[in-house]
Order: structure tokens, then C-alpha cells, then sequence
């Protein structure tokens, strides 16, 4: 996204660790059951390579490789990129310190999924896995050749143990919702161990949830007495194929091949994991990563702003021809960035006042003349796919929605209206059109506020000021005339810029009044979603950062978690997101449904891309000659 503030180079849907599914294993008569590819059936008991609740699965267990990668891509050479602020940390799953970027490529997982695959998980570190119909327990079939760094077998035991770790140790979030999954981890062997899951568990992401499972190594934990609720800087031990080859605090780190990677030659990690080495450069704000950009400090940039998308590239090393600029396609759901409403703070309590609020954000001039035209609005948490909810609710909808109305848990009005779209200006200028402004004062009033001698509008004495807390300087010029805005209006508002750790620490805190927040969703929307909108997550959560404690969304959440077919997932996905958006704690702000990127030209990638990965860090390779020309002309 264009102007997305990250927090850190996260590589969303950019690198895959992927590995192979049992391509040797002998395989019986083929059935379909969940979707899965059957070896046998006996007694109920499903084995398979691979699983899907939704169709079969894409891949069988005898490709050669992965359908998008280019098998002869050549291994070498090094891409860089950009991280914001600074890093103290590698563990990324404590909230003590800032976690390093990139820190997910040492470490791998039970099962994974495919950039063209939307619904199926493939064995990786199992070989295949055994689970009933009734998905109330899954074992899996573990390789017997993985290794971690130091060469020691990994093991039935090391997943036990790691589970057991993040128990004990994991985010209270985290640990909330494995407790509501998973009953038991036991060891059946060496290389067999068997997830057993709860009573209320849904069964439709039992197996993917378990499959997920990371992998830590129990002999070098008890050896270093290591906790993953500290901040460290001596990384995990894991079995991915990157380790870190060196780094400088808060401003360097250089991720190197692992040349003992167990699964370097797997059809699963054919042409894939291709640099020698993964470098990330820290910068305290965009500006200054940008004109390092240009002098060659780093070699690969996702462009997170529109005005440097419109107007920046036009310097030498573009002129010269040594820089690429492209844009490619992006088929991911597109990411519902917005600025959030902290509801636990009385003032934002008012959905009028919230309201009003959201009327005072003129996006058509912001795109216009902020944007250079890029940007298309952010109406649904689904946006830009078969899952975002459209015009009026389906009778299948209406059936979900009218108990939680006849409760009195919704508005009658869900079941008629068109959905919520987010508010339209026909301003020329910043300040939104007379009739939105007038629509804003009387909701205010509505809301019981009148100006005071000041020219703030206050209730009860009380001046209702907004702080809008940001930590990147590239943003200033979005939120600054949103600020003028909401003062023209009579709220005492103003941007708050701090440090990255303070912004992270704030947030999570939820010392703040509105923040800019991206809520990122799945094609198969499930468990996960409570960790977004639940109510059990809003006294802390990383995601539920708007402190949403609401029953009926508590309830359509259970819809998705509980839907057996695509059909039922979406009409109760639809419902869902019908509902979100009648509540109003966001002002929702634009997406783009293609990657901006710019890099300088001794990268290649396959073409086409596969729709829901960039896979610029895996399954891009490095073109060698061309790296070279660029080193004798002195572009690098």
C-alpha cells in the first residue's frame, strides 16, 4: 500500500519458507474428504498430504515444484530493502523491546500454504498427517530429516516443548486462544506427535491452526535458559533457511544463507529462497531511506509513498536505466487501512460523535491532491474480493442478522439499508462540502455538544479535544489538513508524532484517541477474526487495538468460525462485515490493488507472478552479469 505507515519491513506475503510434502511416500487409492487428497481410510482415519476444508487441493504429492517459481533460478547474490526507526530484539513474540524485521525467515512451521492456493495447507515438516472425520485430533507424520542450525535432529519432542514454551511464556492473547484450541500435545514417537483439540474448538481450523505450529529447539532452551517473554539478541534456534550472519543494533542486519538447510534440494523449495543474503537497512524516517535508495545504500524498495510514486523517481540511477519501477499485480484482499477510534475512551463511546468525525476526512481531495489520483477508497475489512459485503443483505444474510436485531443487539436498519459505505466529498478544496459539514454540527449537537467561548465544542464543560498519534514524518501532510478540518468543526485536535517504540508501546497501551491501523484479512476468515473485533481480546490485543467488546459481532464471528462451506463462509463473512462497518470505529482510508516497487535492475522474477505473493525475498533470483554492470558503472 502506498502511503501504509509500516512499523517495521514487515515481508507480508513477500517471503515463503516452503517444503516439501512427502513426494516419496508410497500413495494408495485417492479419495476426497474436506478436500483433502486421501491415501487411506480406515476406521475414519484420513491420511494425507496436504489439506483444504474448500475443493482439492492444487498440488499432489509428486509435483516437481511449485507451479509460479522458475526451477532453474540461479542461487547468489543479495537483495536489501528499508526498515523504519530501530531494532533491539530478536524475538518477535514478546512485547519487550522492537523486534527485528525479517526475524520469521529462521524458523519454520509444521504446514504451509502456496502463494496460488487460497484454501489449501501442505505437509512440510510432516510428512503426511492422520486426523478423523470429526477433526478432533490430527497427528502428524514428521520428516526424520529436518535439522536445526547447529545439525541436532529435530523431533517429536521439540514441537511438544515449543507448544509447552509458548504456553507458559506466549502474549496472554496468543496463549487465550490455543487454550480454546488445542486440549493435549502428546509424543507418540520419535517422529509422530498427535494435537488433540477442544470440545469447542471449530473444526473447519483445527488442523490448519495445529499445522501452523513453529518449531523451537528444546536442547538449546534448556541449555541457554532463553525465555520468549524477553527481549533478546541472541536468536532462537531454528531449522529456516537464513540465520543471522551480523548485524549492528538499530541499524543493520544481514540474514545469511544456511548451507545446512535441511530442505535446500525439496520440490516444495525449488526455485525458491535464492539470495545468499537478506539485508535490511534501519532509517529514522522515510525521507531519508528514499535518498539512500537513490545512492545505492540498498537495492529493493516497496513504495510506501504516492508522492514519491508520482514525483520522486526521476533521478539519475532511473535516467540511467540502472533502476527499475513497476507495478505489479497484487491479489490479496486489500488491506482496510484506516484510523482508529480508541472506544475505551468515554468521548468515543458516541457513534454520533464518531461519526462526525469520520465526515471531516476528505479522502477525493487527499487523492486528488495528496495521492496524484493512486488510490481507490477502503469501504469493506474485504475489500476488493468475493467476501466484501454489497448493496443489501441476501436472504442467507438476513437470516444470520435478524435474531441479533430482534435481540436488540443491531438496528433494525441492517436489514433494509444499503451497506455503510465510507462518507464522499464534493469539495473542490480540503474543508468537506457545506452539506457534510452541517451533517457533522448536527450530529455534535445531537451528541449534546454546543461552542464554547473558545470556539471548541465541549459537553458538560468538558472541550472534546482529539490527539491523532503517528510515528512516521510522511504522513504529516495526510493527517495535518484532516486535523484543520476537525478544528474547523470545533474539535481541539492535533497530530502527536513519536518514536516507533513509543508508538508501539502506546498503542498497545491504548494511550491514544485515534491511530492509523491496518486490519489485514484471509480468504478463509476463522479463529482469527476474535483476535481482530472480539470482546475477550480487547483488554489486550495487539489486533483489537479499538478496544471492541461488541455481542453481536461476537456472535457473526462464531457464524465464520463454525461455516462447513465456502458458500456458508461467505454469506456469514458478508454479515460480519456488514456489521463492522455499521459501528463506525474507523475512519477508513484507501488501498491500491497493485505492488509499487522499485529495485535496481540485476533482479528477476517469474512471469507471471502467482496472485497472492510478491515473493520478492524467495522466489526472485539475482542475475549475476547484471549485477556486475551496475557495479562497473558505478551504480552500486
Amino acid at each position: 500500500m502506498l502511503n501504509r505507515p509500516a512499523i517495521t519491513a514487515r515481508a507480508k506475503a513477500q517471503h515463503q519458507t516452503l517444503a516439501p510434502a512427502p513426494w516419496a511416500v508410497a500413495l494408495g487409492t485417492l479419495a476426497l474428504a474436506f478436500g483433502a487428497t486421501l491415501a487411506l481410510a480406515q476406521d475414519d482415519v484420513i491420511v494425507s498430504h496436504g489439506y483444504s476444508n474448500f475443493g482439492e487441493l492444487k498440488y499432489g504429492p509428486d509435483l516437481p515444484h511449485l507451479d509460479y517459481v522458475n526451477p532453474d533460478a540461479p542461487k547468489g547474490g543479495e537483495i536489501s530493502q528499508w526498515a523504519s526507526g530501530a531494532f533491539d530484539s530478536f524475538n518477535r513474540y514478546s512485547r519487550k523491546g522492537v523486534s527485528a524485521a525479517l526475524t520469521e525467515l529462521m524458523h519454520e512451521r509444521l504446514m504451509v500454504s502456496t502463494a496460488d492456493d487460497a484454501y489449501g495447507t501442505y505437509c512440510y515438516i510432516c510428512t503426511t498427517i492422520e486426523y478423523p472425520q470429526s477433526r478432533d485430533w490430527v497427528i502428524f507424520n514428521l520428516r526424520e530429516d529436518v535439522t536445526f542450525w547447529d545439525g541436532t535432529a529435530m523431533t517429536a519432542e521439540d514441537i511438544k516443548f515449543t507448544h509447552e514454551l509458548f504456553m507458559e511464556q506466549g502474549l496472554a492473547e496468543y496463549v487465550n486462544v490455543v487454550k480454546g484450541f488445542v486440549s493435549e500435545v502428546e509424543v507418540l514417537g520419535p517422529h509422530k506427535v498427535k494435537f488433540t483439540f477442544t470440545d469447542d474448538a471449530p473444526r473447519r481450523e483445527t488442523i490448519p491452526f495445529a499445522g501452523s505450529s513453529i518449531v523451537f529447539s528444546k536442547a538449546w532452551f534448556e541449555e541457554t535458559g532463553a525465555r520468549i517473554d524477553e527481549s533478546t539478541l541472541e536468536p532462537f534456534m531454528g531449522t529456516g533457511p537464513y540465520l543471522i550472519e551480523d548485524f549492528d543494533v538499530g541499524r543493520r542486519i544481514v540474514y545469511g544463507r544456511n548451507e545446512n538447510f535441511w530442505a535446500a534440494d525439496h520440490p516444495f523449495n525449488v526455485g525458491q529462497n535464492n539470495f545468499d543474503r537478506i539485508r535490511v537497512e534501519y532509517f529514522a524516517d522515510s525521507s531519508a531511506a528514499f535518498e539512500a535508495f537513490k545512492a545505492g545504500e540498498y537495492t529493493f524498495r516497496n513504495e510506501n509513498s504516492s508522492k514519491d510514486w508520482a514525483t520522486g523517481y526521476d533521478f539519475p540511477g532511473i535516467r540511467d536505466g540502472y533502476v527499475r519501477r513497476e507495478e505489479l499485480p497484487d491479489g490479496t484482499i486489500g488491506s482496510a487501512q484506516s484510523w482508529i477510534f480508541n472506544l475505551d475512551r468515554p468521548e468515543w463511546q458516541d457513534e454520533r460523535v464518531r461519526e462526525a468525525v469520520r465526515l471531516m476526512f476528505n479522502f477525493e481531495w487527499s487523492n486528488t491532491s495528496l495521492f496524484f489520483g493512486l488510490y481507490e477508497r477502503v469501504n469493506s475489512f474485504w475489500e476488493n474480493s468475493d467476501l466484501e459485503a454489497t448493496g443489501t443483505p441476501s436472504d442467507a444474510e438476513l437470516a444470520l442478522l435478524q435474531p441479533l436485531v430482534d435481540e436488540g443487539l443491531l438496528d433494525a436498519s441492517i436489514l433494509t439499508d444499503e451497506v455503510v459505505m465510507a462518507p464522499a466529498n464534493e469539495a473542490a478544496e480540503n474543508l468537506p462540502d457545506r452539506r457534510t459539514r452541517r451533517n457533522a454540527l448536527r450530529l455534535m449537537t445531537e451528541a449534546g455538544y454546543t461552542v464554547n467561548d473558545q470556539g471548541i465544542l465541549a459537553r458538560d464543560g468538558e472541550p472534546l479535544d482529539l490527539v491523532i498519534l503517528s510515528f512516521s514524518p510522511a504522513f504529516d501532510r495526510i493527517i495535518n489538513p484532516y486535523v484543520e478540518n476537525l478544528k474547523s468543526l470545533g474539535i481541539d485536535a492535533k497530530l502527536e508524532r513519536v518514536d516507533v517504540s513509543q508508538y508501539i508501546r502506546r498503542r498497545e497501551d491504548g494511550d491514544f484517541d485515534m491511530t492509523t491501523h491496518t486490519f489485514s484479512m484471509g480468504f478463509e476468515p476463522g479463529f482469527g477474526l476474535r483476535q481482530w473485533y472480539g470482546s475477550e481480546t480487547a483488554d489486550n490485543s495487539s489486533r483489537n487495538l479499538m478496544r471492541l467488546r461488541n455481542p453481536a459481532i461476537d456472535r457473526l464471528i462464531t457464524h465464520v468460525t463454525e461455516a462447513e462451506t465456502l458458500e456458508d463462509l461467505t454469506t456469514a463473512t458478508h454479515a460480519l462485515d456488514r456489521a463492522l462497518r455499521t459501528l463506525g470505529f474507523w475512519v477508513p482510508q484507501w488501498y491500491k490493488n497493485v505492488h509499487t516497487v522499485a529495485y535496481y535492475d540485476m533482479y528477476r522474477y517469474p512471469d507471471p507472478l502467482p496472485p497472492y505473493a510478491l515473493g520478492n525475498l524467495s522466489f526472485w533470483w539475482y542475475d549475476a552479469e547484471a549485477g556486475q554492470r551496475l557495479i562497473d558503472a558505478g551504480a552500486l
